[in-house]
């Protein structure tokens, strides 16, 4: 992919109302892989563990305060279409709350039949790599519901289920992105993402500081610890996984920790 400017006179609105940045959010993660419930670690296949029935582990979350909920078709994310449609629908219809979803949205029809049948925002990773008019061509039409998914190994964005380099830096990639009229970036540090080890805060503050967009942070969270180093690292909202489903800490006790 080049590195030069693609160039674009979409932007999103300063009055657009994305529901990202308001206030530091935590946002938890709903991964499905052949239709339950997975976390894996650093995205490979074959470490993971499941956690049950997606719905029962949406309305748990929204419960318990979730405000968003980040829904990733992992089969998608590999396979490069959609293979769990049925229980992603099933979740996004048993919750009230903003729903985000990535993996396998390959087209900008793909986007906007999703963006119609009730997902708030749409996660474009490999897609947009590929693509990066992509996000333009739906922020166009809808502002503000197009989350650019930047999965970094060692500094460099992968794509392909974090199985394959583009050859770009996060920040390099995020500024073009912000041009192209996205609302958020969702960075995943793939080199911490699963291990409940701690959280990597410079690369986030690196992006923070390199663009405008929010910027929401995944990966290495551990301890409620992480959760407050990423907020003071300038994110604008963190989604957590293993963390919540392993009882690191608990969604009450992650938002009553930012309160404090």
């Amino acid at each position: 992919m080049s590195q030069e400017d693609p160039g674009s006179d979409v932007d999103v609105d300063a009055d657009t109302d994305t529901g990202i940045g308001e206030e530091f959010d935590v946002i938890p993660a709903v991964d499905v892989k052949s239709g339950e419930v997975v976390q894996l670690v650093q995205g490979e296949r074959g470490t993971e563990k499941t956690y049950g029935d997606p719905v029962e582990a949406a309305r748990r979350w929204v419960d318990a305060g979730a405000e968003t909920l980040h829904l990733i078709d992992l089969d998608g994310a590999f396979e490069g279409e959609r293979e769990n449609a049925d229980a992603i629908d099933a979740v996004v219809d048993a919750v009230d709350v903003p729903v985000q979803l990535g993996g396998g949205i390959r087209t900008a029809a793909d986007a906007v039949d999703l963006l119609e049948r009730g997902v708030d925002r749409v996660i474009l990773g490999t897609a947009a790599v590929e693509n990066p008019e992509i996000v333009a061509e739906i922020s166009d039409d809808h502002p503000g519901s197009v989350v650019v998914s930047l999965d970094a190994k060692e500094g460099e964005v992968v794509v392909e289920g974090w199985t394959e380099g583009a050859g770009i830096s996060p920040v390099e990639a995020a500024e073009r992105y912000e041009d192209l009229g996205a609302a958020a970036i969702l960075f995943t540090n793939v080199d911490v993402e699963g291990k409940l080890e701690g959280v990597a805060t410079e690369p986030v503050r690196e992006l923070v500081e390199a663009t405008d967009v929010p910027v929401i942070a995944s990966g290495g969270v551990a301890t409620l610890e992480d959760v407050r180093a990423l907020e003071d690292a300038g994110a604008a909202a963190v989604v957590v996984g293993s963390a919540l489903y392993e009882g690191a800490f608990t969604l009450e006790e992650a938002r009553a920790a930012l309160e404090e």
